[in-house]
């Protein structure tokens, strides 16, 4: 055999062999009449694992292309070359072609092991069940009648919907905008995704933070995209960095979560603001600004977002009711120039045509009455009793082995781990534990690094994950 894997490709080997044999299959290099090399005398004659063979033998007869006998050893499937001439499709190839790229790996496990296991969840940026206003939505929908259309809805979202919205973030954010500069999206992330794929082009430079929840979404490589990253710290980032990079790159666009910044917590100060507001006006590039925490404020001082200072309609603006009201609801908007949101609401509109109307109502119901500023201030008081709790936690339980700030809003906190440490083994020996939280490298480029989210769990279980990590950090 002239075949040998290639051990420096990032592909697995068992992937490499399935496909040799694979094309060996369809070229004829392997008869049909004639049994496939045994598992034993492929692992010898290639000097691998004899699992690894057989893991590529699974996969080819998960595809239909071989069959396995006992006595008689791996044959080629009779149904590709028999009468019926039905062959199933190397899903694995077309899974791998794809240029919607999947989550990190250490993305995927995390939310596999919260769903699949009971564990204490410090990952998860959703608020716990007990944090949803149930009682009040379950008013609306019991004590008030539906007198919506039940067909497609305007393509920028239900109108009446879009009003209120209006009138919320005028009230809530200081922002001045029309029910016609407003998108309904599923969430803050389907409004990221239309701006990303409608908005900019392969090869387009854009901005992030470091670290930051985007570093985490593939969305900007799927798109070929090229991300250059601002260093977050306890003040947010440095406009000047800003100035430097797009000197060098050319930057398209800029993405910023200014207010209780995720993961870091930071909250970026009015000059801040200026500063980058008028980078973004003399060198004409956009601003997305993602705000899902402004209205947490533990102070009780309104955030300014950057929006309301935007003269010049350079930010495109992104909220949602996923972090403060339920993640189920599945509302989001962006707001920017009218062309632009006829623009995203098109590509909306081909993928979903349109939002789903029933939740849009309830959505509407519940934003413009009183019980809204109700659950507003009950959840801010809550989330800040969370914050206490794992601040208290982290001081009792790790003392010195820690640095962080106190976050002033949000549901985030952002520890450094002061000694050396393998994220994976302490992930790992975390959840053996029982507690599952976020290591700080799928945020950012930087290492040592966790984020505690604590929005899932109440103060008793937010105390024992606490516990059960810093005897995992211990352990190492």
């Amino acid at each position: 055999m002239d075949w040998r894997p290639d051990r420096k490709a990032k592909k697995a080997i068992y992937k490499q062999l399935a496909e040799y044999l694979e094309n060996g299959i369809a070229d004829g290099t392997f008869p049909p009449d004639k049994p496939l090399p045994s598992e034993r005398y492929l692992a010898k004659e290639l000097n691998i694992n004899r699992s690894t063979v057989v893991a590529a033998y699974d996969e080819l007869e998960s595809n239909g292309l071989i069959q396995r006998n006992r006595g008689s050893g791996t044959t080629i499937s009779k149904d590709i070359w028999g009468i019926t001439k039905k062959r199933i499709p190397s899903w694995n190839r077309y899974i791998e072609a794809g240029s919607f790229l999947p989550n990190l790996p250490v993305t995927q496990r995390i939310r596999k092991e919260a769903v699949e296991h009971q564990l204490i969840n410090l990952a998860s940026g959703e608020l716990s069940e007990d944090l949803f206003p149930m009682e009040y939505l379950r008013e609306i929908t019991s004590t008030r009648s539906f007198i919506g259309s039940l067909g497609y809805d305007h393509p920028q979202g239900n109108e009446i919907l879009r009003n209120t919205i209006a009138e919320h973030v005028r009230q809530f954010r200081k922002i001045e905008t029309s029910p016609s500069s407003i998108l309904i999206t599923s969430g803050a992330q389907q409004a990221l995704h239309l701006i990303v794929q409608c908005l900019l082009k392969p090869g387009d430079a854009v901005v992030l933070e470091d670290p930051s929840y985007n570093y985490n979404l593939p969305i900007f490589k799927s798109a070929g995209i090229k991300t250059f990253f601002l260093s977050v710290d306890k003040n947010g980032i440095d406009p000047k960095e800003l100035l430097s990079l797009h000197k060098k790159h050319r930057i398209r666009m800029i993405f910023l979560n200014p207010a209780y910044q995720n993961p870091t917590g930071s909250l970026l100060n009015e000059n801040q603001r200026k500063v980058i507001l008028d980078i973004s006006s003399e060198h004409g590039i956009p601003v997305v600004e993602d705000d899902p925490y402004s209205l947490t404020s533990f102070t009780g001082e309104q955030v300014p977002t950057l929006k309301s200072m935007d003269v010049h309609g350079n930010v495109l603006y992104i909220s949602s009711l996923s972090k403060i009201v339920a993640s189920g609801l599945r509302i989001g908007w962006i707001i920017g120039p009218k062309p632009v949101i006829e623009r995203l609401s098109d590509a909306k509109q081909q993928i979903d045509f349109g939002h789903a109307s029933f939740t849009q109502w309830i959505a509407n119901d519940f934003l413009e009455s009183k019980n809204f500023h109700a659950h507003i201030k009950g959840l801010v008081k809550e989330l800040e009793k969370r914050r206490d709790q794992i601040v208290t936690s982290l001081q009792f339980y790790l003392k010195d082995q820690v640095e962080f700030s106190v976050p002033q809003g949000g549901i985030h906190i952002w520890c450094k781990i002061k000694k050396d440490i393998n994220e994976i083994h302490l992930l790992e020996e975390s959840i053996k534990r029982g507690v599952i939280y976020v290591p700080g490298s799928t945020l950012g480029s930087k290492k040592g690094f966790v984020r505690f989210t604590f929005a899932r769990e109440n103060e008793a279980s937010i105390d024992e994950g606490m516990k059960r990590f810093s005897e995992a950090l211990h352990f190492l």
